[in-house]
């Protein structure tokens, strides 16, 4: 059984969702985009050019189907790490679900489980998917879902947000969570994990954040 003691955090609300993305309310009341958002901002020339290329009924009717897919997935991990029952959905998901749980038991001491961060220093918010010991060594874990196996040369939206969130939980608890784990299950192939620290990527992160609050004027 996973040890699940969550902290109490003072967290950010979801605020509003505009042509720029998502964003949240800080208790203090300001205004910060989402973690998500500034990520979909670097990737928005690659998502066009494919949906061009596959045409957009089909692009649509693909990322419906990942998104209930992540949606279903999330929901399974989050209730097996609350040690609650979990639901059992479509067949496919369910054969996602077991070959990635393996990796579920190398989680414990759960910090954040869906929690909404935020960050003035990053001027950033987001909801984290969980705060823990993975392996035994205090990470923020990221859940991904994918039709095919990744290469870390080309997630390196996933680990810019994993670090923000990492950055984040510092500002509000005093709590220093050095490392991240990116946890992929991948759709009829072995699950992946992508190990990484999250210094590494702070000064990306900080970057991109700079270019999005340039291109949608909300830089402070």
């Amino acid at each position: 059984m996973v040890k699940t003691e969550e902290v109490l955090l003072n967290e950010a609300e979801f605020f509003s969702q505009d042509e720029s993305g998502r964003f949240y309310k800080t208790p203090e009341g300001k205004i910060y985009p989402s973690v998500t958002s500034v990520m979909s901002f670097k990737t928005s020339a690659s998502i066009a050019k494919w949906k061009e290329r596959v045409g957009e009924d089909e692009a649509q009717k693909i990322s419906d189907v990942a998104s209930l897919r992540g949606t279903r997935f999330h929901d399974m991990c989050e209730k097996t790490l609350r040690n609650e029952n979990v639901v059992e959905y479509d067949f496919a998901t369910q054969l996602l679900f077991k070959s990635f749980s393996p990796l579920l038991q190398r989680i414990d001491n759960v910090h954040c489980l869906e929690s909404a961060l935020y960050s003035d220093h990053l001027r950033l918010a987001g909801r984290v998917d969980c705060i823990a010991e993975f392996d035994n060594k205090l990470c923020v874990i990221d859940f991904k879902t994918a039709g095919y196996p990744k290469k870390a040369k080309n997630i390196d939206t996933y680990f810019m947000q994993a670090t923000a969130y990492a950055i984040m939980y510092e500002e509000m608890t005093g709590t220093p969570v050095p490392d991240i784990a990116i946890l992929i299950a991948v759709k009829q192939d072995e699950p992946q994990v992508f190990l990484e620290k999250r210094d590494t990527w702070a000064k990306k992160l900080i970057k991109l954040r700079d270019e999005y609050e340039k291109a949608n004027h909300t830089a402070a």
